[in-house]
């Protein structure tokens, strides 16, 4: 894995986090803040994930579409790119990608279901209009690299494969994807945070394992605190927050 990884366009395309950060200047001129910008993607990460679980594809499915949203809004701006309708398109996109095909009018049929809002409610030439859009702001680059695959292979050579860190380390990673790690880190280093907070918790001792690994600690433990930071600001989270920020677009 690590060895496609490092010659792929993913790599190539890992960002520094404060240009992660960077509110589109259209977006900034309607009063949208960073921390909006971030309750957006947020937000809009938890719709892909409950629109997948309507059409029913998998977790990886989940994974590149959240990463194609949160690419497009390094290059785009949410005035131009409604998250709205760029979510439900990127999980059309990643269902394609990823070989596990959802038809459009499927997508528009729960997207109906799920909200009331008309702003929501989108049509399938919208779908396939906004397609070719993603595409062009991804250069047409569409493979992802997860931690989901390097996860499994770590936990077995720490001996930490039983059911519990399997199950807790796997929800650790899912929830990255309510972040932009995926953008700023390499897969297999946001798998071995994950497998470290789970050791915490668990109270399992990896600290010989991690020197076997000769990975670099502070890494790990950085981007380890930026998920539990997540968890401790997650609570603020409210949806009127996050429905004050929308209607900034």
């Amino acid at each position: 894995m690590a060895a496609n990884f490092w010659t792929s366009s993913h790599y190539k395309h890992l960002l520094d986090q404060e240009d992660v950060d960077m509110v589109n200047p259209l977006d900034k001129e309607k009063g949208v803040t960073l921390e909006d910008f971030k309750l957006i993607k947020m937000h809009m990460s938890n719709y892909i994930l409950k629109l997948a679980q309507q059409v029913k594809v998998r977790q990886r499915v989940v994974a590149t579409a959240v990463t194609y949203m949160r690419r497009v809004y390094t290059r785009k701006s949410m005035t131009d790119y409604d998250p709205r309708l760029v979510a439900p398109t990127c999980l059309y996109l990643a269902s394609k990608a990823e070989e596990s095909t959802v038809q459009a009018r499927l997508l528009v049929f729960y997207i109906k279901k799920l909200y009331a809002d008309d702003k929501y409610r989108y049509e399938i030439k919208d779908i396939l209009e906004m397609e070719m859009k993603i595409l062009e702001a991804l250069d047409y680059y569409l493979v992802v690299f997860h931690p989901y695959r390097s996860l499994s292979g770590f936990l077995q050579d720490a001996g930490l494969n039983d059911l519990s860190m399997t199950q807790l380390t796997w929800g650790l990673v899912n929830d990255t994807y309510k972040m932009d790690l995926i953008l700023v880190h390499p897969p297999h280093l946001i798998a071995l945070a994950c497998i470290y907070i789970a050791s915490v918790l668990r109270e399992k001792d990896t600290t010989v394992w991690y020197e076997e690994l000769r990975v670099d600690m502070n890494v790990i433990k950085n981007i380890s605190m930026e998920i539990l930071d997540f968890y401790e600001s997650n609570r603020m989270f409210t949806d009127e927050r996050i429905n004050a920020a929308l209607h900034k677009l």
